[in-house]
């Protein structure tokens, strides 16, 4: 493990595995690192993977409150690839974590050689409402009633180590509320047509916490960008669906 300087001076735990291109990969809100699991070791066989804790949960400090918004959250991004001594990279966000990506593509464009954006969107836009249980269930921070919510039953009960570190990050309540906030404020639609980078859009049509409408406008949104709507998906594909590292690996290698 290893410390990034965050531009406030905010301490950023961040890690390293595998060789090749690097890959960026940024996780959803109040998620660390550890919530990449078996999805991390997967693509470190291929990639050089960078992962960290957000500012505020896991071992990296708070910082000062300002600091979160989706937009200012990519510039800790690129403090993470500062700190590893990579120019530019491959960079996956999911949820919270694409949003961060969106403005990382945006305001840093040299950085990012691929994007790929999973369960994320570009704001709250598109008309359609995220179901009202499901986001009480979300607020209510229990592992348990957000499981269903995430993955499919049946892989939750077969891969209970990755969803207890899925679910297991560390933070307070401060920084979930900010958290969550930071994500619920992102609205970058009027600059995604901005994005150069080529762009590979997963969005599972299951996905009660963002609706696959959303993923629908930012693929509109984003010129460069391929939608992959994965069938009976839920918000966490990106650990769930192991198929789509396969299919990242063949969207980078053709682009």
């Amino acid at each position: 493990m290893k410390i990034a300087p965050a531009p406030d001076g905010a301490e950023l735990l961040w890690s390293e595995a595998g060789d090749g291109e690097p890959l960026l990969l940024l996780a959803g809100q109040a998620t660390g690192m550890a919530g990449w699991g078996p999805t991390a070791d997967a693509l470190a066989g291929h990639f050089r993977v960078i992962r960290y804790d957000h500012r505020g949960v896991g071992g990296s400090s708070k910082g000062r409150p300002e600091r979160y918004t989706t937009r200012l959250l990519a510039a800790d991004a690129a403090a993470v690839l500062d700190a590893a001594g990579v120019g530019s990279a491959h960079v996956y966000g999911h949820s919270m974590g694409g949003r961060i990506a969106q403005w990382l593509a945006i305001d840093h464009p040299e950085r990012v050689r691929a994007l790929v954006l999973a369960g994320t969107s570009g704001g709250r836009r598109s008309g359609a409402e995220v179901d009202a249980r499901a986001f009480e269930i979300l607020l209510s921070g229990d592992p348990e009633l957000m499981a269903p919510l995430f993955f499919d039953p049946a892989w939750t009960r077969e891969h209970p180590d990755a969803v207890r570190s899925f679910f297991g990050t560390k933070a307070s309540a401060w920084a979930k509320a900010r958290h969550f906030q930071a994500s619920r404020a992102h609205d970058a639609w009027d600059s995604l047509g901005t994005i150069h980078a080529p762009t590979l859009i997963l969005h599972g049509t299951e996905d009660v916490l963002t609706p696959l409408a959303d993923a629908v406008l930012l693929h509109r949104g984003i010129r460069r960008s391929t939608l992959v709507k994965v069938p009976g998906a839920r918000h966490g594909l990106h650990l769930d669906h192991p198929e789509t590292i396969a299919w990242i690996r063949q969207f980078i290698s053709a682009k």
